[in-house]
């Protein structure tokens, strides 16, 4: 007999362990298919732009669909823990913010206070301050003339006549890059 994972049991077998941060993900997927009515989505259809590079992003791959892969799950590195989700089919869109726990908690309690919370009491819900992103594009594939590697065309500079990848830019980053490769600037 083979038995069903729950949402849950699969987010914490795509993410490796249970933790707060993966609970902070599920239940934003959950705020999100309560008021949106979204669902996993197979090509891009539905949007996630996350705010964090953190543990509950994985839940929201798993439970969404939405994958940096797939050109769905877009990173907008603030380091808030908020979520946007976009509907491509009906133009609705929600960003979900957590709120401040203010309660001293270990971290299994926190954890379990944040799966067993009404969503209403974890997050506040708001309209994003940015426009639906396009869909994923392709670019063409170029050689970098510094180091010989390959990048898409929009990570390509141009650098004292020469097309350049991101490390082999030396503006970009400030160098760290090329001296991390041992290279002199």
């Amino acid at each position: 007999m083979c038995m069903q994972l729950t949402d849950w049991e699969k987010a914490v077998q795509f993410h490796g362990h249970s933790c707060p941060g993966l609970a902070i993900g599920f239940k934003a997927v959950e705020a999100a298919q309560e008021k949106m009515g979204i669902h996993f989505s197979t090509d891009e259809e539905i949007v996630c732009v996350t705010e964090n590079d953190a543990c509950g992003i994985d839940a929201v791959q798993v439970l969404t669909g939405c994958s940096i892969g797939k050109g769905n799950l877009i990173y907008r590195g603030t380091g808030k823990m908020a979520f946007s989700f976009f509907n491509r089919k009906n133009g609705e869109s929600l960003r979900i913010i957590l709120k401040p726990i203010k309660t001293e908690m270990d971290r299994e309690e926190r954890k379990k206070y944040l799966l067993n919370a009404p969503v209403d009491d974890i997050f506040d819900f708001m309209k994003p301050a940015f426009a639906l992103p396009d869909t994923a594009r392709l670019f063409a594939s170029v050689v970098c003339e510094a180091c010989g590697e390959s990048a898409p065309e929009y990570k390509m500079r141009l650098q004292e006549g020469k097309i350049v990848c991101l490390d082999c830019f030396k503006e970009y980053g400030r160098g760290w890059q090329l001296r991390s490769k041992g290279w002199k600037i």
